[in-house]
C-alpha cells in the first residue's frame, strides 16, 4: 500500500465506520428511485459488475462451495500435506493475490493463514456468511480463537475469482475484533445476525438481487464518493442495524456526524456482488489505480427497500 493510502485509511477509519453502516443502506434505496448525478470531475471507472454469467446458480453453488471448502480446510493446518494437495487443486498456479505481502498461488494462501494463525494462537477459522455471483465468490469469516466467542480474535472477508473451478484472483481483508465497551454503547458484534422483518419475505429473485447491488453500491458511492449525507434519509431504515461498533444502530449518529462537517476522503464502490439479500461492496479511494490495495469491505442487508443492516471490514494498515 502507498503512504498516501496508509494515511487515507488510517485518517478515515474512525469517521467512516460510523459512517459507513448508515450510508450504505440508505443508498440501496437511493439507487432504485433516484440514480447518484454522475460528478463532474474525471471519475474512476468503477467495475461493479461482477463479471459471467450471474443465472448460472449451478456454477455458483459450486464455486461457493469451493471456497468454503477451501478456508475451512486448509486453515486448521496449512503446512500439512492434505492442505497443500486441496489448495493445488482448487488455486490456479498463477492465481494473482492483492495487496501488499501477498504471494500469488496456492503457497501465498497457505502462508496468509499460517500468518494468521502465528497472529491468533490456536485460531479457527469460522464462515459467518458467503456469497457467490458470476464469477466471484466473498467470504465473511473470523478468525476465531474460540469458535464460540465472537469478540475475539480478527475480522476478514476475502474475494475470489473463479474460472473453471479454480480461485484465479483473490484480495483479502482483515483486522482486529475491537474489545472493551465501545463509546457508543453499541455491543453488537463484527458478526450477528439481529434483523427480522416484520413479515416473512421470500428470498429475492435473480433479478431482484441485481437491482439491490445497483441500489446498494449507487448509495454507497452517494455518501462516500459524492459526500451527499441526504442519502440516509432516502436509502437506509432509520433504526438500521449497525455492526461497527464506533457508532450505534440507526442513522441519528450518521447525520450527526455528517453535519457536523468531518471531511472522509472521497472512495468508491470498484467490486461488488448480490447474493440472497446481502450486498457486498469493496471500495478504493478515488483516483487510486486499478491494481492498488482495497481500502474496505462492506456489507449491506436490503430488504423490502432500504438498507436494514450492515457490517464492514477495515484494515488499519
Amino acid at each position: 500500500m502507498t503512504d498516501d493510502l496508509i494515511a487515507r485509511a488510517r485518517s478515515s477509519r474512525v469517521a467512516r465506520g460510523a459512517a459507513v453502516a448508515a450510508g450504505a443502506a440508505l443508498i440501496t434505496g437511493l439507487a432504485v428511485s433516484t440514480p447518484a448525478v454522475a460528478a463532474p470531475a474525471a471519475r474512476q471507472q468503477s467495475s461493479a459488475t461482477a463479471a459471467a454469467d450471474r443465472r448460472d446458480t449451478v456454477t455458483e453453488h459450486r464455486n461457493a462451495s469451493s471456497v468454503r471448502r477451501l478456508i475451512t480446510q486448509t486453515f486448521a493446518d496449512p503446512g500439512s500435506r492434505s492442505s497443500r494437495q486441496l489448495a493445488a487443486r482448487l488455486v490456479s498456479p498463477s492465481a494473482v493475490a492483492h495487496g501488499a505481502g501477498t504471494a500469488a498461488g496456492p503457497d501465498g494462501l497457505l502462508a496468509q493463514f499460517s500468518a494468521d494463525r502465528a497472529r491468533v494462537p490456536g485460531a479457527r477459522a469460522v464462515v459467518k456468511r458467503t456469497a457467490a455471483d458470476g464469477d466471484l465468490v466473498a467470504v465473511h469469516w473470523q478468525i476465531a480463537p474460540d469458535p464460540c466467542d465472537e469478540r475475539r480474535g480478527d475480522a476478514a472477508v476475502d474475494l475470489f475469482r473463479l474460472q473453471h473451478g479454480r480461485v484465479v484472483e483473490h484480495w483479502s481483508l482483515e483486522q482486529p475484533i475491537p474489545t472493551g465497551t465501545p463509546a457508543s454503547g453499541n455491543t453488537n458484534t463484527m458478526f450477528s445476525d439481529l434483523y427480522r422483518p416484520a413479515r416473512p419475505t421470500a428470498a429475492p429473485s435473480e433479478r431482484q438481487e441485481e437491482r439491490n447491488r445497483v441500489f446498494a453500491v449507487s448509495a454507497y458511492d452517494t455518501l462516500f464518493r459524492d459526500h451527499d449525507a441526504s442519502i440516509l434519509d432516502r436509502a437506509f431504515d432509520p433504526a438500521y442495524l449497525q455492526h461497527n461498533s464506533v457508532a450505534p444502530n440507526g442513522t441519528a449518529a450518521l447525520k450527526q456526524l455528517f453535519g457536523s462537517g468531518a471531511q472522509f476522503p472521497a472512495q468508491q464502490s470498484v467490486i461488488s456482488l448480490s447474493d440472497g439479500d446481502v450486498v457486498w461492496t469493496f471500495s478504493r479511494a478515488v483516483g487510486a489505480k486499478p491494481d492498488d490495495p482495497l481500502l474496505a469491505a462492506d456489507l449491506f442487508r436490503v430488504d423490502g427497500g432500504p438498507i436494514r443492516e450492515h457490517w464492514d471490514v477495515v484494515p488499519t494498515s
